[in-house]
């Protein structure tokens, strides 16, 4: 049996990984869009939109926002 604790934690990805360095990018401020994340890790458009799901699933809440006329812009919000 797990604690409550236990099954909210958040499960980090492995330190120097693609997807620890997608969850720094979008731990910035400014956060992090599509193409960023895209042109940082050489993911393709699909892979990245699957790495957000996949960071979700780990426990991450992660936040978008689409300005007008801009592009769709990810980040995690800060504990």
């Amino acid at each position: 049996m797990t604690s409550t604790s236990e099954a909210t934690a958040i499960k980090h990805p492995e330190k120097g990984s693609r997807a620890a360095q997608l969850v720094a990018m979008l731990a910035r401020k400014q956060g992090a869009t599509l193409e960023d994340i895209t042109k940082a890790t050489a993911w393709k458009p699909h892979s990245a939109r699957a790495a957000l799901t996949g960071l979700r699933k780990r426990g991450y809440e992660i936040e978008s926002d689409k300005p007008d006329g801009g592009s769709r812009t990810y980040r995690i919000e800060a504990a």
